[in-house]
C-alpha cells in the first residue's frame, strides 16, 4: 500500500512556540512510519518555514530547553505541497498536520492558507478555529447557544473597566486573562486591586483584547472530542492543581503542577451530562477534526464550558490523547483517525462548486 505523505507543521510566531515543538515531537514519533511518508516542516519564531531531513526539534525534555534544529531548508507553500528553491523541487502532499498552538496555528491563519494551497489538514476549519481562539467571540455563541458559560467582561484597554466595577460585576476572586491565547499564558488570578492592574498588564503582552472572569466553584474537567458530521466524546478527566490554578507552571514546568484523575470518578448521569455539552460546544463553534473542550462540573451538575481548545496538546502528558487512550482509542490509533477526518472533509469540500456559468 502506497504510504500517506503527511507534512507535520510545528513551531511557529506563538508565545506557545516551544509546547508545538514538544506536541509536533509527539505526533511525529506516534504516526505509524509503514503508512505515513513524513515531512516535517518548522516554522521559526518569526515565521519562516523550514523543512527537515534529518532531526527537527532539539532538547525536547522541557519548554525550557526545547529548541527548533537550524539545519532546515528553506521552503514556500505551493499549491498541493511545498516548493525548495535550494533543491529547486516541489514535493506534493496528502495531508497536513498543524501541531501549532496559539496564534498564527490556531486561529484559522494557517488553515486559510492550506484552504488556498489545496491541502487537506488535521483539524478545525478556518471559522471554528479563529472563533475557538477568541474566547469573547467563543463565549457569545456559546451563550447563544443556551450552553452555561461563567460572567465575563471584555475590556480592550486598561483604564476601561476599573477594579470596583469588574468586582461589582464578578466578585473576587477573579480571572484576566488574553482573549486570543493558549496553554494560560498571560492569566493571572485577581485577589485585589494592585493584583487587578497587574493582572490586566500582564494580559494586553499578549493581545489587544482581554476577558476578566468569574471564578467558578466546581471540579475541574477536560474531554476530548473527534469528528466532523458527527463527534464523539472521549471519557472525561479531572485536573486538580497543586499551584492556586492551572497556569503555564503548572501545566508545562513543574511536574507535580497537578494531579490527573484518568477518567474522572463521576457518576455515568455526570459523565453522559459532560458528553453531551461538550459535544454541543463543539457544534456550536463549528469545530471539525478535533478539539479538547474543557470546563467545569459544578455541584449541582451543570457543566460550565470556559473554553474549547482547536488543536490541543499533544505532549506526552497532554490530556487529549490520554482521554482516548483510556477512552480504548491508542495514540497511535488516534492519529490515524484524525487524518482520515482530514481527508474526508478534504474530499467532501472538494465536490462544493467554485464556479458558476449560465
Amino acid at each position: 500500500m502506497e504510504k500517506i505523505r503527511i507534512g507535520v507543521l510545528f513551531g511557529g510566531r506563538s508565545a506557545e512556540h516551544e509546547i508545538s515543538l514538544i506536541s509536533g515531537y509527539n505526533v511525529m514519533k506516534a504516526l505509524d512510519h509503514t503508512k505515513y511518508d513524513i515531512f516535517p516542516i518548522g516554522i521559526s519564531k518569526t515565521g519562516e518555514f523550514y523543512h527537515f531531513a534529518n532531526d527537527a526539534i532539539l532538547n525536547i525534555e522541557s519548554p525550557t530547553t526545547v529548541t527548533l534544529a537550524t539545519g532546515g531548508e528553506e521552503i514556500f507553500f505551493s499549491v498541493g505541497g511545498f516548493y525548495n528553491p535550494k533543491a529547486q523541487a516541489k514535493t506534493t502532499l496528502d495531508v497536513v498536520f498543524p501541531v501549532l498552538h496559539g496564534t498564527y496555528g490556531e486561529d484559522g491563519t494557517i488553515q486559510g492558507m492550506l484552504e488556498i494551497m489545496d491541502l487537506p489538514y488535521v483539524g478545525t476549519g478556518v471559522l471554528g478555529s479563529a472563533v475557538g481562539m477568541d474566547k469573547d467571540i467563543m463565549k457569545k455563541i456559546l451563550r447563544d447557544a443556551g450552553i452555561t458559560i461563567g460572567k465575563f467582561l471584555t475590556v480592550t484597554s486598561a483604564s476601561e473597566i476599573t477594579f470596583e466595577k469588574a468586582t461589582e460585576a464578578l466578585g473576587l476572586p477573579l480571572f484576566v486573562k488574553p482573549a486570543n491565547a493558549g496553554s494560560s499564558v498571560g492569566i493571572s488570578k485577581v485577589h485585589d486591586e494592585s493584583e487587578y492592574m497587574t493582572a490586566l498588564e500582564e494580559a494586553f503582552k499578549f493581545d489587544n483584547k482581554v476577558l476578566v472572569e468569574e471564578t467558578i466553584v466546581g471540579q475541574e474537567i477536560e474531554v476530548s472530542v473527534m469528528g466532523n458530521e458527527k463527534p464523539e466524546a472521549s471519557l472525561p478527566g479531572k485536573v486538580t492543581p497543586t499551584h492556586e490554578f492551572y497556569d503555564y507552571d503548572a501545566k508545562y514546568l513543574d511536574e507535580n503542577g497537578a494531579t490527573f484523575e484518568i477518567p474522572a470518578k463521576l457518576s455515568d448521569q455526570e459523565i453522559a451530562n459532560v458528553q453531551e455539552v461538550a459535544i454541543k460546544a463543539y457544534k456550536a463553534l463549528s469545530a471539525e477534526g478535533m478539539s479538547r473542550v474543557d470546563g467545569f462540573l459544578t455541584p449541582e451538575g451543570k457543566f460550565m464550558i470556559i473554553e474549547i481548545n482547536t488543536i490541543p496538546g499533544f505532549t506526552k502528558i497532554s490530556m487529549y490523547p490520554k482521554l482516548w487512550e483510556v477512552s480504548g482509542l491508542p495514540y497511535s490509533q488516534l492519529l490515524d483517525k484524525l487524518v482520515k477526518l482530514a481527508i474526508d472533509r478534504a474530499e467532501k469540500r472538494n465536490e462544493i462548486l467554485t464556479n458558476y456559468s449560465l
